[in-house]
């Protein structure tokens, strides 16, 4: 079997994951609960996280975008570091009374989903 993406029945593009869709979903989410954070955190964890948390659909999305499955995988594991450190984040968040819980459900679920989609491409 050729390496290349080109071998793509089984998507069209990167909208057409579940997992991206769900990142998406993550990002408004991260958007809505930063913005009940402190204001002189907003060049500092509020803004860490927010980019932390757009990084990760926006690497799925670079990585579909790549010729190759090796590529592709690549820009998911990049996904996964940025999904790790949203995490971190949150949990930073929580410690200093930030936030009131860490709701982790929706994380490991996208963790599953690139971890997942990695093992397909090999």
């Amino acid at each position: 079997m050729s390496d290349k993406v080109s071998e793509r029945q089984y998507i069209k593009g990167h909208k057409d994951l579940t997992v991206w869709k769900k990142s998406m979903h993550l990002v408004t989410e991260i958007y809505s609960l930063t913005s009940k954070f402190p204001k002189e955190e907003i060049y500092g964890l509020t803004s860490q996280v927010r980019r932390a948390a757009i990084s990760v659909p926006s690497n799925i999305a670079e990585g579909a975008a790549r010729q190759t499955k090796k590529e592709f995988s690549h820009f998911l594991y990049i996904a996964l570091g940025s999904l790790a450190e949203v995490e971190t984040q949150l949990l930073i968040a929580n410690n200093l009374g930030y936030i009131s819980e860490v709701q982790l459900g929706s994380l490991v679920e996208i963790r599953k989903m690139l971890n997942g989609l990695i093992y397909k491409l090999r």
